[in-house]
């Protein structure tokens, strides 16, 4: 479990999704001399701008909603029956993962935080020249402020672009600005494929670009291999990559991690439900549905379902969808794959990175990796 905007189960990423962010910087250099107006009636995004140091894009509401109707009615009409973890983060879900974050079970974040205090000065020292830093998965920016501490360090002014699906990141980059005097915030509310897309070539000045936390491990080694690829072909060789993993450990541990006593995590997999009833007419009743998630020991993964608690039959009215579900039925939510450290190097030698070097937390239970482009 873990901040994520893409698909771990396949590639459904619609047209639309992939085109967007292109076309932004494509007519970014066309019409650069436009009044923004302009710009944002092609590229289907709207500008915001709050302060002189902090503005954000957003796409159009009725598009986005429109993704969201067609990926559910593929997911659910499938043989086996799935929901793409990046429809956990509306607002509620946002909230409730930064409360699963202080839970004493979820040590991820916990172990996080350990290790980007500590490598501050360290950080600096591999990255010598003023960089950017981009954020996929921004989520409440309670971490990036350990970053963005780090980079102050060593230059005067910082620019920021969080890329987030969650309308979360708009309250938290107020707080940022409001606490940095020198710090710059352009946000992008999307999937973060479409903000990758965004700051390509945006400019000659270099990136740090950061994927905090263990999203990573939601991706299946085909989709994981092939975001990394898009990362590498959108370096510029003055660029930086770093990313957080979860490490292999005791079962246990990694079982509690998601099946916390107070339930944070089960609310949190059924939020999914609500989000359906309240934006797609669904007629889900929550209270039918259980929360499962167990690890699966051969193929190094949490995975997370949503079981049906009796047969039932479910109507989503603006989809025109009747779901016909047997007890005990599953609707798989996530996966969490945990790494070795042979296993991550492996995959960064083959999708074109140089690790310059890998921190732990005093556990060894969580690994921040910074790489460049080879």
């Amino acid at each position: 479990m873990s901040r994520n905007v893409y698909n771990p189960f396949g590639s459904t990423t619609t047209h639309y999704e992939k085109t967007m962010g292109k076309k932004f910087m494509q007519l970014k250099n066309r019409f650069s001399n436009m009044a923004s107006k302009s710009i944002q009636k092609e590229l289907e995004y709207q500008r915001f701008v709050i302060q002189d140091n902090l503005e954000y894009f957003k796409p159009n509401h009725m598009k986005k909603q429109k993704t969201f109707a067609e990926e559910i009615t593929l997911s659910l009409n499938h043989e086996s029956k799935f929901i793409n973890p990046k429809y956990f983060y509306d607002d509620h879900g946002s909230q409730l993962f930064d409360k699963i974050c202080e839970l004493p079970e979820y040590y991820l974040y916990r172990c996080e935080s350990q290790i980007l205090k500590n490598i501050a000065k360290k950080l600096t020292y591999h990255i010598t020249n003023d960089v950017r830093l981009v954020e996929l998965g921004s989520g409440s920016s309670i971490k990036t402020r350990l970053l963005i501490d780090a980079l102050f360090q060593s230059q005067k002014d910082v620019e920021y672009f969080p890329i987030d699906i969650s309308n979360v990141l708009i309250d938290s980059t107020k707080e940022l600005c409001s606490d940095y005097k020198n710090l710059k915030v352009t946000g992008i509310i999307d999937t973060y494929e479409n903000g990758l897309d965004f700051i390509e070539q945006y400019d000659n000045k270099p990136n740090l670009i950061t994927f905090l936390g263990s999203s990573f491990g939601n991706f299946s080694e085909t989709d994981g291999k092939r975001f990394l690829k898009k990362i590498h072909n959108l370096m510029k060789s003055s660029d930086y990559f770093l990313m957080g993993v979860d490490l292999k450990k005791d079962n246990d541990i990694l079982h509690n991690a998601y099946n916390d006593s107070k339930g944070l995590t089960a609310e949190f997999n059924l939020n999914i439900l609500e989000r359906i009833n309240k934006e797609l007419g669904g007629d889900f009743k929550i209270s039918e549905f259980a929360h499962h998630a167990s690890y699966n020991i051969s193929k190094g993964r949490i995975e997370m379902h949503l079981r049906s608690l009796s047969n039932q039959v479910v109507n989503i009215a603006s989809l025109g969808l009747c779901l016909k579900l047997f007890q005990n039925e599953l609707i798989h939510t996530e996966n969490s794959h945990k790494f070795s450290i042979s296993e991550i190097e492996s995959i960064f030698e083959k999708t074109g990175f140089d690790i310059i070097q890998i921190w732990f937390d005093t556990k060894k239970y969580f690994g921040l990796i910074l790489a460049k482009k080879f």
